[in-house]
């Protein structure tokens, strides 16, 4: 009787290493997902996500005083180029902010460095240096202190990180052109327009401080 279990448990575990090889099963006796193929169940494969890149500075790392307060107000933004873009992507939306304010002045919210809302879905990027106000594609732009990019300003001490973060909509945003006096308003009426209608978002940080 051992014997013949003995037998019959070695044939079933070959059966499973052989299936398992095959992909048909895991190596712990489990379905693999999608079979042979190795896909996700249930569908064809996930695309690939929204990237934003910069030659500017590298992901978490400073960003050059060029671009900073640290060079004058006028600091050119850096370029940014973006790419692997969701199907159905109408505009970009890319804001520019500092997530750690000055909380012992009472800010309600962080400082709003950047914000660019319609940017033709069929862009690639933005150059260096985009000037201010309302661009011929377009898109319309503010900052805390302009109608166009802000450069970081952070005092000395801990590093502030200057988070861009960039979003693929499947719609134009009718979204009228604010002042910098009302960059928290338009701010919020662009979140509040973006809202289910976000196909895609990528993220660069970058740290400064004087």
């Amino acid at each position: 009787m051992k014997k013949h279990l003995l037998s019959s448990t070695t044939g079933l575990l070959a059966a499973v290493a052989i299936l398992a090889w095959s992909g048909q099963v895991s190596a712990q006796g489990q379905p693999a997902p999608g079979g042979q193929g190795g896909a996700p169940p249930g569908g064809p494969p996930r695309p690939p996500p929204l990237l934003m890149t910069t030659t500017a500075f590298e992901d978490g790392g400073v960003i050059p005083d060029k671009y900073t307060q640290a060079a004058g107000a006028m600091a050119p933004s850096p370029e940014l180029k973006w790419s692997q873009v969701p199907m159905g992507t109408q505009s970009f939306v890319l804001l520019m902010h500092d997530p750690e304010p000055v909380l012992n002045k009472g800010s309600k919210m962080d400082i709003t460095h950047w914000l660019i809302w319609n940017i033709p879905g069929t862009a690639t990027g933005l150059p260096e240096g985009v000037p201010a106000d309302t661009r011929p594609d377009g898109s319309r732009q503010v900052s805390l202190r302009s109608n166009g990019y802000m450069g970081p300003g952070a005092p000395p001490g801990p590093y502030h990180h200057y988070t861009f973060e960039l979003y693929a909509l499947d719609i134009k945003l009718d979204v009228p052109q604010g002042t910098p006096q009302q960059a928290a308003e338009t701010r919020n009426a662009v979140v509040n327009a973006m809202d289910g209608h976000v196909l895609g978002k990528a993220v660069l940080v970058g740290r400064f401080h004087r």
